[in-house]
């Protein structure tokens, strides 16, 4: 089987099990679909959700944020992993949105990750759900699975980045996206994921190492 063929299974099982193109982040509008990703770095979507139910009332744009000041950006966020980092990083990006964007979220990559906070991996979610961009965004998830199934074999997200860029057809990117993360976060976890009941058998080098 080429990898080409591997793929186009992997899509097609993931298509079925998830054919929701959608992140489960929620945001009202584009700088809070950035503030909301920025918020998640080493924190579930639901802490992150939890938070910002309260945090988004008030804040609804960059000005927001930056009146708010960082202290009281931290009283909303303080229940989430390295609130203190991220509520300074929400002030100052608000800030530069404010001063340097006329609070428009920037299109590439290369002005988002100028950004406090924002890495390869936020950039590629922000530009790929708000403007369609043809990107796979890497995030522990995708990089486990792609792995797992032998698609690509990485030691780091980033190398996974890279590596996905060069296979993987840019005209479903972002649906299989969000296809991948629920595959990693709901069936192909990182302890006990779910090979006995799984889709993917056939094609993958974890499962057919793990049960010879």
């Amino acid at each position: 089987m080429t990898k080409k063929e591997k793929i186009d299974i992997m899509k097609e099982v993931l298509f079925k099990m998830y054919p929701e193109n959608r992140t489960d982040l929620e945001y009202s509008n584009p700088y809070q679909l950035l503030i909301a990703v920025l918020m998640s770095a080493q924190t579930t979507d639901v802490q992150v959700n939890k938070a910002n139910k309260k945090l988004f009332q008030v804040v609804k744009k960059p000005e927001d944020a930056v009146n708010l000041w960082i202290d009281k950006i931290k009283d909303y966020i303080k229940t989430i992993g390295f609130f203190n980092t991220k509520a300074k990083n929400i002030y100052l990006t608000s800030k530069i949105l404010l001063e340097k964007y006329n609070w428009e979220i920037p299109k590439t990559l290369e002005e988002l990750v100028q950004l406090p906070w924002v890495g390869i991996k936020t950039a590629k979610v922000v530009t790929a759900v708000l403007y369609n961009a043809p990107y796979l965004p890497v995030d522990t998830h995708v990089h486990r699975v792609l792995n797992r199934l032998g698609i690509v074999k990485t030691k780091t997200p980033l190398e996974t980045d890279k590596a996905a860029a060069k296979i993987l057809d840019k005209d479903a990117t972002i649906k299989l996206h969000h296809s991948l993360i629920f595959f990693g976060r709901y069936h192909c976890t990182a302890r006990k994921p779910k090979c006995e009941e799984c889709p993917l058998q056939n094609i993958c080098v974890y499962y057919k190492k793990n049960n010879k």
